[in-house]
């Protein structure tokens, strides 16, 4: 006789357990406070970045304006260094007179300018296919009225320059605008002992200077009331020669014993 068996019993069914992030090898989630603090830090560093990249810029404009506004005058004292470095003295061949706040300055030119100049001969001519003269030249430098008289705040600092100096009929040459925005410009002559205010070697000076001072007052920019700015000074040494008359006095006798 069979015996009767047990009615299978479902067991309830269960799901799985999740496990462990730990064990599952998973990275856990951030949290909603972790992602708010990170945006946070990479705000103040993005506000930090920017300052300094803000400043940046502004030094570079603040440079670049600088350096613009005194290239200028750089390149002006430039050029008038190198004229008065190689200077001619006032007996030589195909030179004249050196003045300096002198009467007929530039006449040679076509120019009648008197008082506040400097006109001398300088050996830094170049020669070119246009003009095939020597490396002696004329230079004269003046201060004239502004040539935009309503975008300039001074005068213009302009240079002349005549190349041919055996021409028969004097040529107005064209002026060359060295600076501008100048008040007022001082060309003193050094004798040794002091500082004068004309030379005219025409005159009674027989000889070059021992030096020329230069000093140039720039005019108050009209956007910067109140705000006067340094004056630029520049000291030229120049190579003098003296003329005395003793080989004339030594020919004259038979000579010196």
């Amino acid at each position: 006789m069979m015996k009767p068996t047990r009615p299978t019993v479902l067991s309830r069914w269960r799901a799985p357990s999740a496990r462990p992030a730990a064990a599952s090898g998973l990275d856990s989630a951030f949290t909603l406070i972790e992602v708010l603090l990170a945006l946070a830090i990479c705000g103040i560093v993005l506000a930090a970045i920017n300052s300094v990249f803000v400043t940046a810029v502004r030094l570079r404009d603040k440079t670049t304006a600088a350096v613009d506004e005194a290239l200028p005058m750089a390149q002006a004292m430039e050029v008038i260094r190198r004229d008065l470095k190689g200077v001619a003295g006032p007996r030589g061949f195909l030179a004249g007179d050196f003045k300096c706040d002198g009467q007929s300055m530039g006449s040679t030119m076509g120019l009648s300018a008197s008082g506040n100049g400097l006109d001398f001969y300088s050996t830094t001519g170049v020669i070119t296919e246009g003009e095939p003269w020597g490396d002696v030249q004329e230079v004269f430098y003046q201060l004239m009225p502004a040539t935009e008289r309503r975008q300039s705040a001074g005068m213009d600092l302009v240079r002349y320059v005549n190349r041919n100096l055996l021409a028969t009929v004097s040529q107005t040459p064209q002026p060359q605008v060295l600076l501008s925005d100048v008040q007022s410009v001082d060309f003193e002559c050094y004798d040794g002992f002091e500082w004068r205010n004309s030379w005219d070697t025409s005159l009674s000076d027989t000889n070059l200077p021992a030096a020329v001072r230069i000093t140039i007052y720039q005019a108050t920019p009209r956007d910067e009331v109140g705000i006067k700015p340094e004056p630029v000074a520049l000291v030229i040494p120049l190579t003098t020669l003296t003329l005395t008359n003793l080989a004339q006095s030594a020919s004259s006798t038979g000579g010196t014993r």
